[in-house]
């Protein structure tokens, strides 16, 4: 047993990605145990309402990720699991269940900033034996003294979205999973439309927060970051769990949409537009966010967010509250694609 477990240890503190160690933390889990499945799960809050959501999971001994099950984002509300609301409601490490069906459930609440982010849900046919859950109990524990390692060097204070720092590595690993295939522009997005077989590709969108100086300026700064905090919220509500979403700083935000139509993208993006727009903001009232995306090519990071930008900036210029994408406004003429991005370098 000391062999397998130091070899896991070491895999596990060898990534630098949150996905990734988790995939690594369950795997070793299983391995290691008699269990049956493993499940991770996301918590988050919309409306002050909790939602689950299942990240990975593992039977079988074969990893899945949301991705790999199911092209939709599937969303829970934390009524359907009475143990996680047990582990929030009374701020506790862990809750052992037994099913009707005589299944033995442990549930690992794993705590960020005093706050419950994600669950293990582990299940097996037999009790958990004081050694199996001494095991267990170590290798939770490894995970989540890590993860906060990587969480306080990757993630935004304010909002515990991705920040900046984190997004050259991100994009990279995005871009270059794009088959040839799915580089594709909007022409041949329309040829492949009419033939009802629409390609998939990746799409990187850039967010602005409308009029959000008014918002600092006329309730203070406090409620600007709640409004900031509120928005981070709508954008993890709105989006999958495979998605990335980052804070690069003010009111502007990023989103790494994955594997989506065009016409899908379009809808995921004005569906996250509409969800601010109805949301009742404290104080502050209603609040709007302008938004412009462009599909991920084999360019620089520079180039798309510059394309990006360029999309939202002509979302603001044209009235605010809306979607614009890049390459439908280059083939209609209102932008041209040989246009600087010098400045959007510099905003970036």
């Amino acid at each position: 047993m000391k062999q397998p477990l130091l070899k896991h240890l070491v895999e596990i503190t060898a990534h630098r990605e949150h996905s990734r160690l988790a995939i690594s933390v369950i795997s070793a889990l299983y391995q290691l145990t008699e269990v049956q499945a493993i499940r991770m799960l996301d918590i988050f809050t919309l409306r002050d309402e909790y939602f689950v959501q299942e990240k990975m999971v593992i039977r079988d001994g074969a990893v899945h990720t949301i991705a790999e099950l199911t092209s939709d984002d599937p969303k829970e509300p934390l009524s359907a699991y009475p143990a996680m609301q047990a582990c929030i409601r009374n701020h506790l490490n862990e809750f052992h269940e037994t099913t009707s069906a005589g299944e033995h459930v442990l549930w690992l609440p794993v705590w960020l900033h005093g706050k419950m982010n994600s669950c293990l849900e582990i299940r097996s046919q037999k009790p958990f034996a004081p050694t199996m859950l001494d095991v267990i109990h170590g290798i939770f524990h490894v995970y989540c003294n890590y993860q906060s390692l990587l969480d306080y060097s990757e993630r935004d204070a304010l909002t515990g979205l991705f920040n900046r720092k984190t997004f050259d590595e991100q994009f990279t690993r995005y871009a270059f999973a794009i088959a040839p295939h799915e580089a594709h522009s909007l022409d041949h997005d329309e040829r492949r439309h009419e033939s009802n077989d629409e390609p998939k590709g990746h799409w990187l969108g850039v967010v602005d927060i409308d009029h959000f100086k008014q918002v600092n300026d006329r309730y203070g700064h406090l409620y600007g970051d709640e409004v900031l905090i509120l928005v981070a919220n709508i954008l993890r509500a709105s989006f999958r769990a495979h998605d990335r979403i980052f804070r690069f700083g003010g009111e502007e935000f990023v989103i790494l949409l994955r594997s989506t139509t065009l016409t899908d993208a379009r809808k995921i993006f004005d569906r996250f537009r509409q969800n601010v727009q109805e949301y009742d903001f404290p104080q502050v009232g209603k609040v709007t966010v302008s938004l412009g995306f462009v599909n991920i090519a084999r360019e620089t990071p520079v180039v798309i967010l510059g394309h990006a930008d360029q999309a939202l900036y002509h979302a603001k210029k044209s009235g605010r509250n809306r979607i614009c994408y890049y390459q439908e406004l280059v083939n209609s003429g209102v932008l041209r694609s040989d246009i600087t991005t010098n400045d959007t370098v510099e905003f970036f």
